[in-house]
């Protein structure tokens, strides 16, 4: 397959299970967009798990030549991490670091299916782009309507009054990882930040708003 023409990603940080899921559709999801991320020539930011979605997509990006950075708090080592490990593995004291150094490495963000922490993890990069900290776009992998609840729920959100309709924009979706990818390649914030980008510099937070690639 001909890789398309390079990417205005450099490093894209997915957020996934550290299980696999109890359908194929999930396995295979995180299998394309790993080929996905390959054939755009764009290197791969997570949670740096062996297992579960994690290690497939993590090894998909690696078996196609592309950089893979894992970030692990060292007290999930032992969890996370079965057998040898997939690229280069960082870790750091614990998952507040872990957040902010894989926020700092990446241009975009994308959730897979997961649990309790890829939600957390989503929903933290969403407000983030909201506060003003980052102005990175936000991706939902929605395979096999996983996500429709939460999505609606944002919905939800914005009708009674909780969350703006220009905000609701901050959040891509897409159940198919090329298409997602297009959007995020167009995505433009529309909503207006709580605070602007300096500010937050200014207050020395731990995560820095510079990307690494422009945006």
């Amino acid at each position: 397959m001909e890789a398309e023409a390079q990417s205005k990603f450099k490093r894209i940080c997915v957020f996934c299970g550290s299980n696999s899921g109890n359908k194929s559709v999930f396995r295979d999801a995180a299998l394309d967009l790993g080929r996905q991320l390959v054939k755009r020539r764009i290197d791969l930011v997570y949670g740096g798990g062996s297992v579960g979605l994690m290690g497939l997509v993590s090894q998909a990006v690696f078996d196609g030549g592309c950089h893979v950075l894992g970030v692990i708090p060292t007290a999930l080592m032992p969890l996370e991490i079965s057998g040898e490990t997939v690229g280069e593995v960082k870790t750091v004291s614990d998952m507040h670091e872990r957040k902010a150094e894989m926020a700092r490495q990446s241009d975009a963000f994308i959730a897979l299916p997961g649990g309790y922490g890829t939600m957390e993890e989503l929903l933290e990069m969403i407000t983030w782009s909201q506060l003003g900290i980052h102005n990175k776009p936000v991706g939902l992998l929605n395979i096999d309507g996983y996500y429709d609840s939460l999505l609606a729920l944002f919905d939800t959100g914005v009708k009674e009054g909780f969350i703006t309709p220009s905000a609701r924009h901050i959040v891509l979706s897409s159940p198919d990882a090329n298409e997602l990818l297009t959007k995020m390649e167009e995505y433009t914030p529309l909503h207006e930040q709580v605070a602007p980008r300096t500010s937050w510099e200014i207050a020395h937070l731990g995560y820095s708003t510079t990307p690494t690639s422009p945006l």
